[in-house]
C-alpha cells in the first residue's frame, strides 16, 4: 500500500458507478474510441472528417480532455490461449505446429517493441459548492439535527443528480465522435481502476489491463 504522501499526489477520492469522483468534488468518465486512418482517406473525406470534427467542437460548451496512451503489447492472455490450444490438441503434428508457433511469438515479442495505442476522452462535470458555515444565526445548528444516516441519502443523491448531467454530457460526446465515424464507450467501474492504476503504476505489468473489454459491451 502507498504511504499517505504518495496518496497525497493522486486528485482522485473514489471511482464509483462509472464516474470517478476527484477530491475537489468534480466527476469525470472516461470514454474509449475508435481511430481513424486520417492519412489513407481521400480529400474529400479528410474535409468532411474535419468538418465534422469542428462541429463536434462547437457544439459542447463544458470541457473535455483527449489523450492517448501507448503500451508494449501485453502478449501473456494470447499466449496463454495458445498454450490452452496446445493441451486440448489431439493430433501429434498440430501439437508441434503450435508449440513452435508458441516459441515463435515468444521470441519475437521479445526481440521487437510491439506498441498497442489507446485513445481517450475525458469528460469533466464540477458541481457547484454550497459552502455553509456553522454556529451562526438562528439556524447556526440546523445541520447538527440531520443524522448521518440523513446525510449519507443525502449526499447518494446529491451524487446520482450530478452523475446524470455527467452522463448527459458524456452521450454528447459520444454522439458527436459517432458522426464523424469514431465509435465510442464509456470505461466501466472495473475499466477505469485498472486504467488508472496503470497510469500510476507505469512500472508494474503484472496486472494486464482489460480496458478493451467495454467496447465488447
Amino acid at each position: 500500500m502507498a504511504d499517505q504522501s504518495s496518496q497525497d499526489f493522486v486528485p482522485i477520492k473514489e471511482i464509483r458507478d462509472g464516474v470517478v469522483v476527484l477530491k475537489d468534488g468534480g466527476l469525470r468518465t472516461v470514454v474509449m474510441t475508435s481511430s481513424i486512418n486520417f492519412a489513407l482517406k481521400s480529400v474529400d473525406e479528410q474535409n468532411a472528417i474535419i468538418y465534422q470534427f469542428q462541429n463536434f467542437l462547437n457544439s459542447i460548451n463544458f470541457s473535455i480532455q483527449i489523450f492517448s496512451q501507448s503500451r508494449k503489447l501485453d502478449i501473456r492472455p494470447y499466449i496463454a490461449l495458445l498454450e490452452g490450444v496446445l493441451k486440448e490438441q489431439k493430433i501429434d503434428l498440430l501439437k508441434i505446429q503450435t508449440r513452435e508457433y508458441i516459441e515463435f511469438i515468444k521470441n519475437f515479442t521479445d526481440t521487437v517493441n510491439i506498441m498497442s495505442k489507446s485513445f481517450f476522452i475525458v469528460v469533466a462535470y464540477s458541481p457547484a459548492l454550497i459552502q455553509t458555515k456553522k454556529g451562526q444565526g438562528a439556524f447556526g445548528g440546523i445541520t447538527n439535527m440531520f443524522s448521518k444516516k440523513e446525510s449519507k441519502t443525502a449526499a447518494n443523491d446529491s451524487f446520482e443528480e450530478n452523475r446524470t448531467q455527467l452522463l448527459e454530457r458524456t452521450e454528447v460526446v459520444i454522439q458527436g465522435l459517432l458522426r464523424m465515424g469514431v465509435r465510442a464507450v464509456p470505461l466501466g467501474t472495473e475499466e477505469l481502476v485498472e486504467l488508472y492504476y496503470k497510469l500510476f503504476n507505469p512500472g508494474d505489468t503484472e496486472k494486464p489491463i482489460n480496458v478493451t473489454q467495454a467496447a465488447a459491451r
